[in-house]
C-alpha cells in the first residue's frame, strides 16, 4: 500500500514505521487518516512471517506523536460516539501488543497522549536525551481518561503508585526520569535513537513486575490496593477540591479493573472516555486547550521590516517584582542589568531572584551549577552602566505617572534607539506615559502578575504610537519566556484588574452590610475561584488594592465605585500579607495564622446570613458586567481574550470554561433579569447592565457568538 501518513520500510527484516511523513505540521497527531493507515499496515505486519521486528519512529524533528488529534475529540457529539472512538484506538494498539515479533518504541520529541499509549502496546520503549524529549498522559488536564489504553498498560510498566501518579496529574516526563521510573528501557543521543532501538528485541520484560506491582498488591495484599487507592483519592479531592471529574473517573475505572482482563478492562475504559469527553467540563477544558492555542500565533498588526532582537534585558527597579523580572530574563539567557536606587533594593530583587531559582533547583527542574550561572548572569547596579548593549529595558518603580515619566525621559538618553522600553503598570496610562519618550513607536506596557514566576499571563498594552516591530516582537519574547501574552488597548485596569476590580469591591461592600468575611471567601472558593477576595486583596497589598481602585473609579464613573473600607484598613496600616497583618495575619513565613480580629471588630456586631449563592452572584455579577463593556470599549477583540486573560490572570476556574464562557452557559436573559434586580434592590450604578450586554440579549446571542 501506498505510504501518506507513515513511512514503511523494511530493512535487515526489520520493519520501521515513521510518523509524521509528509506531514507539514511541526507536530503529528494521530488523525482519523493516520490511524487508518496504522491500522493496515498492522494487518500486513501481522501476515509477514519475514519480519524479525518492527520500530516506531517518527520524522519530525522536535515531536514523536503529540497524541489523539483534539479536533476529532471535540467534534464528538455523544458518549456513545466517545466510547466508539476509543475503542478503535484500543483495537489499533492492541495489535501492536499482540504482534509476535519484539516491538520498540523509538521516542525524540513529544510524546504524549496517545503517543505514548501507542508506545506502551510495544514490548520497549527507547528515547532520546535530548531536552525536547517529554513523555506523559495529560488526558485528565482536558478533563478525560486516556482512552486509548494508557490507564492499563501503564501500572503493568512501572507498577500502580507510579502510574497513579503520572496519570492523575498529567505530568511530563524527561527521559532521564522515565528511565529511571521503568517506564523507558534506554536513552541515547537522538542521532542514535532509531538504531539502538533494535538492540532492545528480544529485551525480556522485568520479571515479576506485573505481579510485584499489580497482583500482589491486589490479591495477596487486599488492603494495601485500597489504602493506595484511598490515598490517591484524598490527594485528587485535597488539590482539585472535588471540582474535577476526570480523576476521580480514572480511579474508579483503574480500582474497579485493577485484576480484569484486558478486554473488560478496556471496554471500561472506553465507556468513561465516553461519558467525559462529551461533558460540559471537558467542553470547556478543551476550550482553554485551543484559546491557549491560538494565543501562541501573533494576530496583532505585523511589521514590515526585520523584527528586534531580544538578546540583553534590564529590569529598572528591583525589589521584589523587579527580581521577579530580572529572573524571568536570566532563565532566558539575556545576562539582565537590575537597577535601583539604593542597595537595599537590590538586595530585595536579588532575594526574590535567587529564591525562584532555588525552587526549581529543589524541584529538581535545575541543577545547583545552573543555579548558580544564572543567578550570577544577573548584574545589581544604581547607576546607567551597560544600558547601551541592552535590547530590551522593563521598567518596575514606584506607581506614579510623574516620577516614571521623568525615568523614562531619563532613561531614553541611556539607551540604543532600537532599544524597546516597556512599563510594568498595572493602572497607569501607556498613553500618557509615551508622551515622555521622544521615540514613543518602540514603547509599550508589559504588565506581569505578582509572582511572575508563577503567574502565566502578561498584558501587552498598546497606545497611539507604538509601532508594528514592537508589539510583535515583544509578544515573541513573551512566548519564549513561557509565558501567555495578551494584547490590550490602554484603560484603566487594562484587562484584568478592570474586571478584577469588581470582585474585590463588591467584597468590601457585602462586609459593610455585616455579611462574615469567611462566608465571603468560601462562596468564592466553593464556585471555583483560588482564594476568596479579602484573601487576594491581602496577597496583592490593601494599599496597592485601594490606589488601583481609585484609579479605575477616576476613569470609569461610579459603576466601579470602591467601598471605602479598604481606606480604613490602611489608615490603620493593615497592608496586608507584606506586613503581616491584613484581613488575616500571617507568620514570618507568609503562611495564614488566623482572621485579624481588629479588622473583625471594624465591622458590624450584627451579622448579617446570606445564602451562597446570593454572595456568588452579587461578586460574579459585576464582574460580567465589566467584561461586557471591555469589550465594548474594545480593550481587546473577542470574548476568548477575556476568558483566557482571566483564567491566567486570576485563576478564574478552567472547568468553568472562562467568565465569559460561564456566562453565556448559565444563560445572558436570565443573567441580566438578576443584574436588574440588584440594581433596584442593592445598588444601581455598580448593577445595572451595559447596553452592549443588553444588545446582546435582545438579538439572542451570547458573548461567543460576536
Amino acid at each position: 500500500m501506498e505510504s501518506k501518513k507513515i513511512s514503511f520500510e523494511i530493512e535487515e527484516n526489520v520493519a520501521y514505521l515513521g510518523f509524521g511523513y509528509n506531514c507539514d505540521k511541526s507536530m503529528t497527531t494521530l488523525d482519523e487518516e493516520t490511524l487508518q493507515e496504522l491500522s493496515d499496515r498492522l494487518d500486513e505486519l501481522h501476515k509477514d512471517k519475514s519480519v524479525k521486528g518492527v520500530v516506531f519512529w517518527s520524522h519530525k524533528e522536535r515531536c514523536f506523536l503529540a497524541g489523539a488529534d483534539i479536533k476529532l475529540i471535540s467534534s464528538m457529539k455523544t458518549e456513545s460516539d466517545g466510547a466508539h472512538g476509543a475503542e478503535a484506538g484500543q483495537i489499533i494498539f492492541n495489535k501492536i501488543e499482540d504482534l509476535k515479533v519484539p516491538t520498540v518504541a523509538a521516542i525524540h520529541g513529544v510524546c504524549l497522549g496517545g503517543g505514548l499509549e501507542l508506545s506502551l502496546a510495544c514490548k520497549a520503549i527507547v528515547a532520546s536525551d535530548d531536552k525536547g524529549t517529554m513523555l506523559g498522559l495529560p488526558e485528565v488536564k482536558l478533563g478525560l481518561i486516556p482512552g486509548f489504553g494508557g490507564t492499563y498498560r501503564l501500572p503493568r510498566r512501572i507498577g500502580l503508585p507510579k502510574a497513579l501518579d503520572v496519570i492523575l496529574t498529567g505530568k511530563m516526563l524527561k527521559a532521564k526520569k522515565a528511565k529511571r521510573l521503568g517506564l523507558v528501557a534506554g536513552v541515547y543521543p537522538k542521532e542514535r535513537i532509531k538504531k539502538m532501538a533494535a538492540f532492545h528485541f528480544g529485551e525480556d520484560e522485568k520479571k515479576g513486575s506485573f505481579k510485584e506491582s499489580l497482583e500482589h498488591i491486589a490479591s495477596d495484599n487486599f488492603f494495601a490496593k485500597k489504602i493506595i487507592f484511598q490515598k490517591a483519592r484524598e490527594s485528587v479531592l485535597k488539590k482539585t477540591k472535588g471540582f474535577y471529574q476526570a480523576p476521580l473517573k480514572i480511579l474508579d475505572v483503574m480500582e474497579a479493573g485493577i485484576m480484569k482482563g484486558r478486554s473488560s478492562y478496556l471496554s471500561a475504559e472506553s465507556q468513561a472516555f465516553g461519558e467525559l469527553c462529551v461533558s460540559e467540563q471537558s467542553k470547556n477544558l478543551q476550550h482553554i486547550f485551543f484559546m491557549t492555542e491560538t494565543a501562541k500565533k501573533y494576530d496583532g498588526p505585523k511589521s514590515s521590516g526585520k523584527l528586534p532582537k531580544l538578546r540583553k534585558g534590564a529590569a529598572l527597579g528591583a525589589g521584589t517584582m523587579g527580581g521577579g523580572i530580572a529572573w524571568l530574563m536570566a532563565s532566558n539567557g539575556m545576562a539582565p542589568i537590575m537597577k535601583d536606587l539604593s542597595t537595599e533594593a537590590l538586595e530585595l530583587g536579588f532575594k526574590q531572584s535567587s529564591s525562584n531559582f532555588m525552587g526549581a533547583v529543589k524541584r529538581k527542574r535545575m541543577t545547583y551549577d545552573e543555579f548558580e550561572r544564572k543567578q550570577r548572569s544577573i548584574q545589581g547596579q544604581l547607576g546607567y552602566d551597560g544600558f547601551e548593549r541592552v535590547d530590551l529595558v522593563i521598567e518596575a518603580i514606584v506607581e506614579n505617572m510623574n516620577i516614571k515619566k521623568s525615568v523614562f525621559t531619563e532613561l531614553e538618553g541611556q539607551v540604543r534607539d532600537d532599544c524597546i522600553i516597556t512599563s510594568n503598570t498595572s493602572s497607569l496610562s501607556v498613553q500618557e506615559m509615551s508622551t515622555a519618550l521622544s521615540k514613543p513607536e518602540r514603547f509599550a506596557g508589559l504588565h506581569f502578575f505578582n509572582p511572575v514566576h508563577m503567574m502565566p499571563l502578561v498584558e501587552i498594552i498598546t497606545h497611539d504610537s507604538v509601532a508594528p516591530e514592537t508589539l510583535e516582537a515583544l509578544y515573541y519574547w513573551c512566548m519564549k519566556a513561557k509565558k501567555t501574552p495578551v494584547v490590550v488597548k490602554d484603560g484603566p485596569g487594562f484587562l484584568v484588574n478592570r474586571i478584577l476590580m469588581p470582585f474585590m469591591n463588591e467584597a468590601g461592600f457585602l462586609l459593610e452590610e455585616g455579611v462574615p468575611m469567611k462566608d465571603i471567601d468560601d462562596a468564592c472558593l466553593n464556585f471555583g475561584m483560588p482564594m476568596g477576595p479579602c484573601r487576594l486583596l491581602d496577597e496583592v497589598g490593601i494599599d496597592v488594592g485601594e490606589k488601583v481602585a481609585k484609579i479605575i473609579h477616576e476613569g470609569l464613573g461610579d459603576r466601579v465605585e470602591s467601598s471605602p473600607f479598604s481606606s480604613k484598613l490602611v489608615e490603620k496600616n493593615f497592608l496586608g500579607k507584606k506586613n503581616g497583618k491584613g484581613f488575616y495575619i500571617y507568620d514570618k513565613r507568609g503562611k495564614v495564622e488566623g482572621p485579624n480580629e481588629e479588622v473583625q471588630a471594624m465591622l458590624p456586631k450584627t451579622k448579617k446570613k446570606m445564602d451562597e449563592t446570593e454572595i456568588q452572584m452579587r461578586i460574579f455579577l459585576p464582574m460580567i458586567n465589566e467584561a461586557a463593556t471591555v469589550l465594548a470599549d474594545g480593550i481587546v477583540s473577542s470574548a476568548a481574550e477575556v476568558d483566557l486573560g482571566l483564567i491566567f490572570g486570576i485563576g478564574f476556574p478552567p472547568f468553568r470554561g472562562g467568565l465569559l464562557r460561564y456566562a453565556d452557559t448559565e444563560g445572558l436573559d436570565r443573567l441580566v433579569g438578576a443584574m436588574e434586580e440588584r440594581a433596584a434592590s442593592v445598588n444601581a450604578n455598580r448593577y445595572t447592565p451595559c447596553d452592549y450586554l443588553k444588545e446582546l440579549v435582545a438579538n439572542k446571542k451570547k458573548f461567543y457568538d460576536v
